[in-house]
């Protein structure tokens, strides 16, 4: 596939600097290699020696003086050579990309780190992009400043529905495709597996016509997955990168909800030209992410190997079920009948809708605060969070059961408070 076609201009006009040229170097170095080219401080200067750190399970990761001086000092922009190999052996076992062989990874921020750069390599002012409705709020904040379009889809218990993404398309194309030529539709973006915020997973029927969608319209996938571990169910549906016949999909991973939030490592794998573009911007910002916490993660993998981390997420998954399921029993005892939901199948959150409440944002703020609640209004997973909006977002992965009972019933106090205010205001309006 040409990919010129969706580049920015901010990323035609981005290159390699002879930094990133010369770091590639230090991938399995000569031991006679006699160091001149870079700042790298000397490490023997280093405070930091050596240390262990302890599993749960007992086990103990130590980082000898060498393998801490390593952690310690800048590494390949791409990500640490040997946590690589555990990733691209982790995402040929688990989605078999079609086109492994022009497909590249690289270790990145987080997984929104990756994303913020993919926005920023892929949009122009005025361009088109496809966003779910709702939508992960974490997003706008990079991508509404570029100035794009959106072209925003419902979703249903589904996810987005193919549908209706085909006739957005469709009414797009009949009334601007053709004026605003210069302006490309470039990417849908698509929280596909335990979505933040509306817990829906994508079935892989649902997945297939999309990415036909995507095929016939020409437009990229960007498949944010951070909660691919969290599906609620025992097959999982197959991502749109085991599905990409034509290069059109990057996808991006994120170890934290898995193994630490703060850790801050995820990775982005796709097509070679677009990654090797995200790779120039990382080096023109953070120089590459944090050699020690890629170290941990790699020594992790060590430690356990592969089927130790799968087994290590599975209990993960379990562990979210259970309290998803003690959400779902706190709602029905305490929200029925002042709260619309659907089972969340997979991730952390519950999407709850309170059809009587104009809009719930005050309410959440002001009364739910005071009341030591908070949850998110549902206004800023929107493309308009000026509009008044019913859904909120309740997080489940954290409280305890008696917790969770508590917020509720606490949550369905201030609801009925709202309703009783809406309703004396149209009474004094009406009178």
């Amino acid at each position: 596939m040409e990919y010129t076609k969706f580049l920015s201009t901010n990323a035609l006009s981005r290159k390699s600097s002879w930094i990133t040229q010369l770091r590639r170097y230090m991938i399995d170095p000569s031991p006679d290699l006699l160091w001149l080219a870079g700042g790298h401080p000397d490490s023997s200067l280093f405070p930091f020696t050596e240390t262990t750190i302890t599993l749960k399970n007992g086990q103990e990761i130590h980082l000898d003086p060498k393998l801490m001086a390593t952690s310690l000092q800048y590494g390949p922009v791409e990500g640490n050579t040997e946590l690589l190999k555990h990733l691209s052996e982790l995402t040929q076992k688990l989605h078999s990309p079609p086109l492994w062989s022009q497909t590249q990874q690289l270790v990145t921020v987080g997984g929104q780190d990756g994303m913020a750069k993919t926005f920023v390599m892929l949009v122009n002012s005025g361009d088109y992009v496809i966003v779910p409705e709702p939508c992960y709020a974490g997003i706008f904040s990079e991508l509404t400043a570029l100035n794009p379009h959106y072209l925003s889809v419902e979703e249903d218990e589904e996810g987005m529905r193919a549908d209706l993404l085909r006739s957005t398309l469709e009414q797009w194309k009949e009334e601007v495709g053709e004026t605003h030529s210069e302006k490309r539709l470039k990417f849908m973006y698509t929280n596909p597996s335990g979505s933040n915020p509306s817990g829906t997973n994508m079935s892989e029927k649902r997945r297939r016509e999309i990415y036909a969608i995507a095929c016939e319209y020409d437009f990229l996938i960007l498949e944010d997955d951070p909660y691919y571990f969290l599906q609620f169910q025992e097959d999982l549906p197959p991502s749109f990168l085991s599905l990409d016949t034509e290069g059109r999909v990057l996808r991006f991973d994120s170890f934290s909800k898995t193994v630490s939030a703060g850790l801050r490592v995820g990775y982005v794998t796709g097509p070679k030209v677009l990654v090797e573009k995200i790779s120039q911007h990382i080096m023109a910002t953070v120089m590459g992410g944090s050699s020690l916490s890629q170290v941990l993660v790699n020594e992790l993998f060590h430690k356990w190997g592969m089927e130790g981390f799968l087994q290590h997420v599975k209990e993960v998954r379990d562990m979210y079920r259970r309290r998803r399921d003690i959400a779902l029993s706190a709602a029905e005892k305490h929200l029925t009948g002042l709260c619309e939901w659907h089972e969340p199948r997979g991730g952390m959150f519950l999407w709850l809708k309170a059809p009587k409440i104009k809009d719930v944002q005050a309410m959440l703020f002001e009364r739910g605060v005071a009341k030591n609640i908070l949850l998110v209004p549902g206004n800023g997973f929107t493309t308009r969070p000026e509009l008044p909006c019913q859904y909120m977002r309740a997080s489940y992965s954290t409280l305890t059961p008696e917790q969770m009972e508590k917020a509720f019933k606490i949550l369905a106090e201030v609801i009925r408070e709202e309703i009783q205010l809406q309703n004396d205001k149209q009474t004094t309006k009406d009178c």
